[in-house]
């Protein structure tokens, strides 16, 4: 019997130390933002760097970290090596450290009131609305991201329309029209900054702030 106590309590202690690994992998906001960066589609280092500002070696270090933790993989494409999560659950362990974070640290709420607070006006629509307005029809749903995050999985009837092509769009789009634009969440401001953008221009604004993978959540739990 000692034995086996024994044996259970070195089962239970390789355990952990095996998801501490996870744990240690995660203490970087860095590799926290490229995990959130690849839910919305695979990306070449470059473009990883490109995205979070910081140089080729220091995203491929960080790459390197993850894929040792087995929370990403890649696949070689000539020279490019294209990253992607290594499980689609990884997603939804990030929305679940989201949710867990902004309840429990008062600093998110502090960071957010500080950003949205300077933007008059801003309103911000519930997935029940956006839904509710796409079924009668009568909105203009806006995806900001980049081109290939769209192409990777989008709302059924959004338009792509990335941050940088905003202002051409709205030359063309008729000021009777509601719009609502979303990205990629809540760790992004583009859909604030957007409908800032529009309603002052005269529309109709709106953002939301949840993700194409909350949005699919939603869906799930709808139907």
């Amino acid at each position: 019997m000692e034995e086996l106590i024994s044996s259970a309590k070195d089962y239970k202690d390789e355990l952990y130390k095996q998801l501490s690994r996870i744990g240690k992998c995660l203490s970087s906001d860095k590799r926290l933002e490229i995990l959130n960066l690849l839910a919305q589609g695979p990306k070449t280092v470059e473009k990883l760097a490109q995205d979070t500002g910081m140089s080729v070696a220091n995203v491929s270090r960080h790459l390197q970290v993850l894929n040792d933790s087995r929370l990403v993989k890649f696949t070689k494409r000539g020279t490019y090596a294209i990253y992607s999560l290594a499980d689609p659950s990884i997603t939804d362990f990030l929305f679940s450290l989201w949710r867990i974070g902004e309840n429990q640290l008062s600093d998110i709420t502090r960071v957010k009131e500080d950003f949205f607070g300077s933007m008059e006006g801003l309103y911000t629509l519930t997935m029940d609305q956006v839904y509710e307005k796409l079924n009668r029809g009568d909105v203009v749903l806006l995806d900001l991201r980049p081109t290939e995050e769209y192409d990777a999985g989008h709302i059924e009837g959004a338009i792509s329309v990335p941050m940088e092509e905003l202002d051409l769009y709205l030359q063309q789009l008729p000021r009777d029209k509601e719009v609502v634009a979303y990205c990629r969440g809540q760790f992004c401001a583009f859909s604030a900054i957007a409908a800032q953008k529009m309603k002052d221009q005269g529309f109709m604004a709106y953002r939301m702030a949840e993700s194409i993978h909350e949005w699919q959540k939603y869906l799930e739990l709808k139907h």
